[in-house]
């Protein structure tokens, strides 16, 4: 099946405690679209540059198999870019700078071709933006939603009418109880289930995550690693891995979410291994396949006896 992807493509400056890099790769649209093309193929960018766009990361991206033809470079200004520093625990950061640029008035146009894709991603962008998409596109067979607790504060009805309209919603704990005012992650999981979406994953970094639906349960542990470099766009590349995973597959069951949910992990876990998209961009398939067996062993419970 085909996947679209509709968000931020950007330059981020990463302060960490394993280092810093002034300008690399990002974007919401961007982690999905590359985690994503290592399962299936086409992968179709919907998002917006500046005129400073490297050419390296256009070509980059089209070696990945991503589809540009939504791709757009506006010569107006520069290249959406995002600055921040990660405490030492790196689960907090701090913001210290944000440059929207031309991203600032991104209105998602859907190629036609584009617009009968099977499963659609909407990154991390304004709620409004999200809606506009699927007004746009035809029929998919799933729809998946990301947001973040600026779309919380300040447009809360456009994303509670996104949440409504798609199929999964994938959210991290802090933004779950957040939305609903419970910390509890199973009363929380329940008052957004009834706003909608049929199904709901709850990332909860170090502690993985969880998928809820109507008719099941499944939880994932995170994979296990010594060391964290840079946690940018993890949550994205879950979503990459995810859809990717299912476009693959091609058959939307409890089998193979639960499956698509240990995939998203294994590629997040591959993210926030180096900077940016640096670790992404040199992955194998017997890389990501020796990880999900891993992490599926790690997961086995025996039988009583």
């Amino acid at each position: 099946m085909s996947v679209l992807v509709v968000g931020s493509v950007a330059y981020d400056g990463i302060e960490a405690p394993a280092g810093k890099v002034d300008r690399t790769l990002g974007g919401s649209a961007t982690y999905i679209s590359v985690a994503s093309s290592y399962f299936t193929s086409p992968v179709r960018l919907v998002g917006t540059v500046g005129n400073d766009f490297d050419d390296r990361d256009t070509r980059f991206l089209k070696e990945k198999g991503v589809d540009l033809e939504g791709f757009k470079v506006d010569d107006s200004g520069r290249t959406f870019f995002w600055k921040g520093r990660y405490h030492e625990n790196m689960n907090n950061r701090d913001t210290l700078d944000t440059q929207l640029n031309v991203f600032e008035h991104f209105d998602p146009v859907i190629p036609e071709v584009y617009k009968g894709s099977r499963i659609v991603c909407l990154g991390n962008i304004d709620p409004n933006l999200q809606l506009k998409v699927l007004d746009q596109v035809t029929e998919p067979r799933l729809t998946i939603c990301d947001t973040m607790n600026l779309w919380i504060d300040i447009t809360r009805e456009a994303l509670e009418e996104t949440i409504s309209k798609v199929d999964v919603l994938i959210i991290n704990d802090q933004e779950a109880a957040e939305l609903t005012g419970e910390t509890n992650l199973v009363k929380s999981a329940k008052i957004i289930r009834k706003k909608g979406p049929k199904f709901l994953i709850i990332k909860k970094g170090e502690h993985g995550a969880h998928l809820y639906s109507d008719r099941f349960e499944f939880s994932v542990p995170a994979y296990p690693l010594a060391s964290i470099t840079d946690p940018t766009g993890a949550g994205d590349t879950f979503m990459g891995g995810f859809a990717g995973w299912l476009s693959r597959i091609d058959k939307i069951d409890e089998e193979n979410l639960r499956r698509a949910v240990v995939y998203g992990t294994v590629m997040a876990s591959f993210c926030v291994e180096n900077f940016g998209t640096e670790r992404l961009a040199k992955l194998s398939s017997y890389e990501i396949e020796s990880r999900y067996d891993e992490l599926r062993k790690l997961s086995a419970i025996p039988p009583r006896n």
